[in-house]
């Protein structure tokens, strides 16, 4: 009999060492996520319920069609804080009206992430460079600790910006709450204290002392909040009621928060996947995270994610498979469903100290010093930072997903063109730059573009080439290496034909090499009198080509 057999449970189809590690992962998972849902509830400006449901969703969706063994997918501080601005910023008229954008916003970002999906452009979200998302994630902590800081403090502050509540607390000084700030700063500490032994859930722990201090003393006495009646509640399925002008507007911005939700989810799923020799696809778990959000969206929950803090919890714990989502889903649902007496019970002081420790990493200046060291897109994620202190978090992040594509189109915009030669009659062709011993043919150019052609480039690349021919007048023969490009557009194809009949009214010929069967049946059929026999599938065969039928190199050739 197999012993692997012998070792599974009969609920699960798993080996019991598996199932084990598992549940403690998921029970490490839930004490996690419970106070991360309180805080980020807080954030969105939405009730507990809406955070919980967001998180048994995430959980359950993403083992079901996720990929990674260590994503946890759930509300994240950088998705909560961007629902919340859109929402503000569409100026609803009441709490109801407010959460009714929310949950449209949440499945409308579900609806995109799906459609890209299906589109097979995962790798899209490289275009949001990581020194922008460094510089938001930087900005983003900022704004959003700021604003615990009231809390803490407990006086009432409704500034704007990082600058003005800081003005605001700084005029209201002496109305600090004592006991408040007490027990944010002591909850503050202890969970710094706590982050020395990993394997203890310090949020948790801080959670359950303020709930317990709560049960005893009367805190409303002293000045401290608390959250309040939490009444959690099977949800339903329903779609927002709104008016299409409304849905027009979301879906103007749905895109954005796609953009943040899959750099954040897919900068955690890879980094830990690849910390493990995993391969992960972009496109399945742009899948999972759409169908994820589209359901939380309908039963009125938080857009959700697979946050860095929480999935590096998950792996450090000893997940061993995506059980462990799914059973730190069933035992966070057992705590909500036994203790929501006891988590009306918790201080508010202490659910804003869960908020600045669950975002203090992001404050950490390593990345971002990191870039002025090596001199490299420094002023890129200083921009970014900028952009959201300045303008805010919805137009900051608009602004910085403008500056990445804005970098993109700069790279692409200034073509860098190489002369090759060879490399000590080794037939291998090298930069000619870079490599003074590689020596070129008379009579001969050999050039390679360093991007693939497509059309916003090639005009300027074609530009680029025909400069190198001036400056090597003497050159009967062009050759150009298309070794970077897997497939071209239509508008390349016009760049590279019209390339062909300037050479040949110069008495030159162009000969094209490494070029991709995709690239060769285009040019083929498009014109094959300027390309037949003038494809080759290496620099090395172009050269020989050249040399047996460039007039001047036949005499060399043939002696």
């Amino acid at each position: 009999m197999n012993s692997n057999l012998l070792g599974k449970s009969p609920l699960f189809p798993l080996p019991k060492a598996v199932l084990f590690a598992d549940v403690v992962a998921g029970l490490s998972v839930a004490s996690i996520l419970l106070p991360e849902a309180v805080a980020y509830a807080a954030i969105a400006h939405l009730t507990i319920q809406h955070a919980i449901t967001a998180v048994l969703v995430g959980l359950l969706t993403y083992a079901w069609l996720g990929g990674s063994q260590f994503a946890i997918v759930a509300p994240t501080s950088s998705a909560a804080a961007l629902m919340a601005a859109v929402v503000l910023s569409l100026h609803p008229v009441d709490v109801s009206a407010a959460a009714n954008l929310g949950f449209a916003l949440v499945i409308l970002t579900g609806i995109v992430l799906l459609a890209v999906s299906k589109a097979g452009l995962g790798r899209l979200s490289a275009f949001v460079s990581r020194p922008v998302l460094h510089g938001f994630s930087f900005a983003l902590a900022i704004t959003i600790i700021t604003k615990q800081l009231p809390i803490i403090l407990g006086i009432p502050v409704h500034a704007p910006d990082p600058l003005r509540i800081i003005i605001e607390l700084a005029k209201h000084a002496q109305e600090y709450s004592l006991w408040s700030t007490v027990m944010g700063c002591g909850a503050l500490m202890l969970l710094w204290v706590l982050k020395r032994w990993p394997a203890i859930p310090g949020a948790f722990v801080v959670l359950l002392l303020g709930i317990s201090l709560s049960n005893v003393v009367n805190l409303a006495n002293l000045q401290v909040e608390i959250v309040g009646a939490v009444l959690i509640k099977p949800p339903s399925l329903s779609l927002p009621q709104l008016p299409l002008e409304k849905w027009l507007q979301l879906a103007e911005v749905a895109c954005g928060l796609m953009v943040i939700i899959v750099a954040e989810s897919w900068g955690s799923i890879r980094s830990i996947s690849l910390n493990h020799g995993n391969v992960v696809e972009p496109n399945r778990e742009l899948f999972a995270l759409g169908t994820a959000n589209f359901i939380s969206g309908l039963l009125q929950g938080m857009p959700v994610g697979a946050g860095f803090s929480a999935s590096t919890a998950n792996e450090q714990a000893g997940a061993q498979s995506k059980w462990a989502g799914a059973i730190a889903a069933s035992l966070l649902l057992l705590m909500v469903i036994f203790g929501q007496g006891y988590m009306a019970l918790i201080p508010e002081p202490i659910v804003a100290a869960a908020v600045i420790n669950a975002l203090s990493h992001a404050l950490n200046p390593k990345s971002l010093l990191h870039l002025w060291r090596i001199n490299r897109d420094q002023y890129l994620a200083l921009a970014a930072i900028i952009a959201v202190l300045a303008f805010g978090v919805l137009h900051g992040m608009l602004i910085g997903v403008g500056l990445s594509l804005a970098a993109a189109i700069r790279a692409f915009s200034q073509p860098m063109v190489r002369e090759l030669a060879e490399l000590d009659q080794s037939r291998d062709y090298v930069d000619r730059a870079n490599h003074p011993n590689a020596l070129p043919h008379p009579n001969l150019l050999i050039l390679r573009p360093d991007e693939p052609l497509f059309f916003a480039n090639v005009e300027g690349i074609v530009t680029e080439i025909h400069r190198c021919l001036a400056l090597g007048n003497a050159a009967e023969t062009l050759i150009i290496s298309l070794e970077q490009s897997t497939n071209i557009d239509s508008t390349t194809a016009e760049c590279l034909i019209e390339l062909a009949d300037d050479l040949k009214r110069q008495n030159k010929r162009l000969l094209l090499a490494r070029v991709k069967d995709p690239i060769r049946q285009l040019l083929l059929e498009l014109a094959a009198v300027h390309f037949q026999d003038k494809l080759f599938w290496s620099v090395a065969d172009a050269v020989l080509d050249a040399q047996k039928n460039t007039p001047s190199n036949r005499y060399d050739y043939y002696v």
